[in-house]
């Protein structure tokens, strides 16, 4: 007797469901808050943007995930499973189906291993293709990333920037992964090799259904790709939504000031200026409350009190700011 077709998985549940998950790190002066209680979904075959400054927590959010940096505190559940409280052992498998593509191409490919042999050491790792069957499956995955057979012969340094990330990329599809932490994966290339990977991994997406944690600086490039945004500031969650809605309406001062100050392809266009008063804050020390209160041009005494709850502004739309109903209403945001 066949055995029972199993029902494919709804499209609509998350694939990734993080909540409250904290990271922090104990230095000898103080303890760093990198992660300080952040919580969104993502679903099946859709891209989710981790946006914000330098030293938001970006990074940190999507290793903690992968449990490339320690987490203490939270969950992140995959598929059910809370990838926070398995063992190495019962990892191990979760490996292959969660991959990353990091940010510096120049870095993250080791120098002495030619192509062929960094795609194999990623097969060889979980038992796939084996054999015969790995060069062909190399082949395969160069000409789907835009290269050529005989690249697998060259070593990393032979090869330019955007080319180096196609290999990265290569090597994260390697293992047929069902969801991709992006770091920063276009920051290091110039704009027109930035398109180009970028347009690669959209064409990725829809072909094998991935989904995609995108972590970014530039608002522009995730306005292009990403299908929900999740705007960082100092380890917190400010904002997070549709990105359509989110940048139509943003709801978080910070949010408005960084859709500001992102570059439009349009000259003559013009958009409100927002300026930010000063750096922002060490996580050694934040700001108690609303840590984005000491820039925030519409903080308020209240604000220095209450660490702002996310409150739903719209289907799927939440906003961590205490005031953002009453600068909503004056036409502030």
């Amino acid at each position: 007797m066949s055995a029972r077709p199993q029902p494919l998985p709804d499209p609509a549940e998350p694939i990734l469901a993080v909540e409250d998950l904290a990271t922090h790190f104990t230095l000898p002066h103080g303890t760093v808050r990198a992660v300080d209680g952040v919580s969104f979904t993502v679903r099946r075959g859709t891209i989710v943007g981790l946006v914000g400054e330098s030293g938001s927590g970006k990074t940190t959010v999507g290793r903690s995930i992968l449990r490339l940096a320690p987490a203490t505190g939270g969950v992140a559940r995959f598929e059910g499973e809370d990838l926070l409280k398995l063992s190495e052992r019962r990892m191990r498998p979760y490996r292959r189906r969660l991959q990353i593509i990091f940010q510096d191409p120049y870095s993250s490919l080791n120098p002495r291993m030619r192509v062929g042999a960094i795609l194999g050491e990623a097969l060889g790792a979980h038992g796939l293709a084996t054999g015969a069957a790995r060069q062909p499956r190399i082949a395969e995955l160069l000409a789907r990333v835009g290269l050529q057979p005989e690249h697998a012969s060259r070593f990393p340094h032979e090869f330019s920037g955007g080319q180096r990330q196609r290999i990265g990329i290569a090597r994260a599809l390697a293992v047929e992964p069902d969801l991709i932490v992006a770091d920063e994966p276009v920051s290091a290339l110039d704009v027109s090799v930035q398109a180009q990977i970028l347009n690669l991994m959209q064409d990725l997406r829809r072909e094998f259904g991935l989904a995609m944690l995108f972590v970014a600086h530039d608002l522009s490039v995730v306005e292009y790709l990403c299908d929900e945004v999740v705007v960082m500031y100092l380890g917190r969650v400010m904002e997070r939504g549709p990105s359509r809605d989110v940048y139509r309406r943003p709801r978080h001062p910070y949010t408005k000031a960084l859709i500001a100050t992102a570059p439009v392809p349009d000259p003559a266009a013009r958009r409100e200026r927002v300026v930010l008063r000063g750096d922002i804050p060490s996580p050694l020390d934040p700001p108690s409350g609303c840590v984005f209160r000491t820039r925030c041009p519409h903080a308020a005494a209240i604000c220095a009190q209450t660490r702002p709850p996310d409150e739903a502004v719209g289907p799927g739309h939440f906003a961590a700011c205490l005031r953002q109903g009453e600068l909503a209403a004056a036409g502030l945001l």
